[in-house]
């Protein structure tokens, strides 16, 4: 059932209501799509049209907007903002602020949703945790946030970032040079993030120090790592005997983040993937902890998570695809 709710916006104030509501009303668009609803405006007065949660939470959203709309509204922060309210539940409408602060150059940086919030306490407090979920919900990001953070507060000596080198469609042998510039575009989303939270030129020192390191997940064998901080990003991607490896590299002082997206799997047909079973072995292992992310915990682009929902409900309408084997005409 819909309904219609006017909202007005007061103390009338021409140059906040410009601001909130960007240029050609662009804001309110963002605002429309985010969350479902129409909205009509005319001067302070606003006419929301949609589902009654739906239209609760953009009322919601519209008040808060106008109270910080003193300055320009970037699109950054509005859409990051409109994730929040799309997301919040009603128990963990606070949980944002019982997040852990994390010491890095981004200084507003928290988790946007509530398993983003267990998700950096999880880390905190077990030596080993697994982020499993969809694109998007800020596995490898907030995993390399909390590393950073770990290596500014001297808890940890080192930062290892590694991923599997899989070969996703591509040919690793037709990449130009040697096996470091082959395996360099697979470990990039991995720099990035660094270059992000630390800044470049800090990150490069570093890099040169030794102190952080990327590798490919093969440069991982016999090898032991105390006191670092080590992250397994695409684990997807790994067989059960290199996530087994890759566990036992851990050594003391050590914490171990993995992440992975079960639905984006490029092993041969028929290989198991690591994960997954890691996901099923160690479940009930004290010390470990797992994050199952959901499409609700996206934090990109509104339409993300309606790809993300429109690529399950697809997966959910053809069970028998996952069953058929190479070559079967559909």
């Amino acid at each position: 059932m819909s309904e219609a709710v006017e909202l007005v916006l007061e103390p009338v104030d021409n140059e906040r209501l410009a601001n909130l509501c960007g240029a050609l009303d662009e804001n309110l668009r963002q605002i429309e799509r985010a969350l479902d609803v129409s909205i009509a405006r005319r001067g302070e007065r606003f006419t929301f049209g949609g589902e009654p949660a739906a239209v609760g939470r953009a009322v919601e959203a519209l008040k808060g907007f106008y109270a910080k709309a003193d300055t320009h509204l970037s699109l950054d922060d509005l859409q990051l903002a409109l994730i929040e309210i799309a997301t919040r539940a009603e128990p963990a409408a606070g949980a944002s602020s019982a997040a852990p602060t994390l010491l890095t150059r981004k200084h507003e940086l928290h988790g946007r949703t509530p398993r983003q919030v267990e998700y950096l306490c999880n880390i905190q407090e077990h030596d080993i945790t697994f982020g499993i979920g969809p694109a998007g919900t800020g596995k490898t990001y907030l995993a390399v946030a909390s590393a950073v953070d770990a290596f500014e507060r001297e808890k940890v000596e080192r930062i290892i970032l590694t991923r599997p080198a899989v070969e996703a469609g591509e040919r690793l042998g037709f990449l130009p040079g040697d096996l470091a510039q082959k395996v360099d575009p697979y470990l990039r989303p991995l720099y990035d993030a660094l270059y992000d939270l630390m800044g470049f030129d800090r990150a490069a020192k570093l890099f040169e120090r030794g102190a952080i390191e990327v590798a490919p997940l093969a440069f991982m064998r016999g090898r032991t790592l105390n006191h670092a901080f080590i992250i397994l990003d695409e684990a997807q991607n790994t067989t059960p005997e290199q996530m087994k490896m890759f566990l036992t590299r851990i050594g003391f002082g050590a914490k171990a983040v993995v992440t992975g997206d079960a639905t984006q799997i490029d092993l041969p047909r028929g290989t198991r993937s690591g994960l997954l079973e890691a996901r099923e072995v160690l479940a009930s292992v004290r010390g470990i902890a797992f994050t199952e992310f959901q499409k609700e915990d996206v934090v990109r682009h509104p339409l993300v998570m309606r790809i993300v929902e429109a690529y399950d409900r697809r997966a959910a309408q053809r069970p028998a695809d996952k069953e058929r084997p190479h070559g079967e005409e559909s």
